[in-house]
C-alpha cells in the first residue's frame, strides 16, 4: 500500500516535515516533455511536489533516445504526455496532475495557469511564440518562473521572479526573425557561453532550420538545478537569483560561471558576446 509520508521520508533533513507537506499541496506547471520536461516532472516528483499540469503535443521518436525520459522502443510513437504522467504517478499514485495533450496556446494558457504557484520551462527551444505567450502570461498573474537549459554538457539558469524584469524585457525577442531570436536566448541563457570550447561540430547548430545537438547529462543536470530552484522558491528559503543574474555549470570543464547583466539583450557586455558567437557560426550555418 502506498504512503506518502513513507515515500518521500528520505527528503527529510533537507526539508522538515512541515516543508514536505507545503511541497505536497503545491502545484508546478511545466511547458514541454522533450529533452528537460520530462525529467523535471520525474525529480520534482521523487521531491514530493503533489500536483502538476504538464503540456507538450509531441510523441517519442527515436531522436529522442539520447536524452529524453520516457524515450524508449516501448513508447515509440506514444504521446509525450500520457507516458510521463504514467511515469510520474508510477512514483505517486497520489499525484494531481493535468495533461494537456496540445501543448500551451492562446484557448489554454488560462487553464493552464490555473492554481498554479511555479512555471519550469522546458518548451522546445525554438518554439519562441508558445514562450513569448507564456512568459507574458506569467507576468500578468505574478507566478515565478525556472529556466534551466541543457548545453553543451552543462546547465545554464535563469529566474524570471515577481517584481524583477520580465522575460522580454530581458531577451527582447518581440518582433526579430527566428534566426535572431535564437541566438539571443542562447546568449541571455549562458552570457558566459562555457560550451563554446568544445563544440566537436560547429556545422550541426542550424538555427535557420530550427536544429542543434544535445545531451543526456546537460538535461539530468538541468533537473537537479530546476528541482533546487523550485524547493527554494516553494519554501521560501534559500538564496534565489532571479534575472538579470543567471549561472551556468558546465561539467565538461568543470567551470561554474554567475552573471549579472542588467539591460539583458540591451546590455554592451551581450551585444559583444552576440557579434562574437554570429561570427563563430558564420562559416558553419547555412545562410
Amino acid at each position: 500500500m502506498f504512503s506518502y509520508e513513507e515515500a518521500f521520508s528520505r527528503n527529510i533533513g533537507w526539508v522538515t516535515t512541515e516543508e514536505q507537506r507545503i511541497l505536497r499541496g503545491k502545484r508546478i506547471a511545466i511547458g514541454g516533455l522533450g529533452g528537460t520536461g520530462g525529467i523535471h516532472l520525474l525529480t520534482l516528483s521523487r521531491l514530493g511536489i503533489g500536483n502538476f499540469n504538464i503540456a507538450d503535443f509531441d510523441t517519442f521518436a527515436l531522436a529522442n533516445f539520447n536524452r529524453q525520459a520516457g524515450a524508449m522502443v516501448s513508447t515509440l510513437d506514444q504521446p509525450k504526455v500520457e507516458v510521463l504522467a504514467a511515469m510520474a504517478r508510477d512514483i505517486n499514485p497520489e499525484l494531481g496532475i493535468r495533461l494537456f495533450p496540445k501543448g500551451v496556446d492562446r484557448e489554454n494558457v488560462d487553464d493552464f495557469f490555473d492554481g498554479v504557484d511555479l512555471y519550469v520551462d522546458a518548451l522546445d527551444y525554438f518554439a519562441f511564440d508558445a514562450r513569448e505567450l507564456v512568459y507574458d502570461k506569467l507576468a500578468e498573474l505574478g507566478i515565478p518562473a525556472v529556466i534551466v537549459a541543457p548545453l553543451g554538457m552543462g546547465a545554464a539558469m535563469i529566474n524570471f521572479l515577481p517584481g524583477g524584469p520580465t522575460f522580454e524585457q530581458f531577451f527582447r525577442l518581440k518582433g526579430l526573425s527566428q534566426k535572431e531570436k535564437a541566438l539571443r536566448f542562447l546568449i541571455g541563457l549562458s552570457p558566459a557561453v562555457l560550451q563554446r570550447t568544445y563544440l566537436a561540430d560547429p556545422s550541426r547548430v542550424k538555427f535557420g532550420e530550427r536544429a542543434g545537438p544535445s545531451t543526456g547529462m546537460a538535461c539530468q543536470l538541468c533537473a537537479g538545478v530546476a528541482g533546487t530552484e523550485a524547493l527554494k522558491i516553494l519554501l521560501k528559503r534559500g538564496k534565489v537569483y532571479g534575472a538579470p543574474w543567471g549561472v551556468h555549470f558546465d561539467a565538461y570543464r568543470n567551470k561554474l560561471v554567475k552573471t549579472w547583466r542588467p539591460g539583458g539583450s540591451g546590455n554592451p557586455v551581450q551585444k559583444l558576446m552576440m557579434a562574437l558567437v554570429k561570427w563563430k557560426l558564420r562559416n558553419s550555418e547555412p545562410g
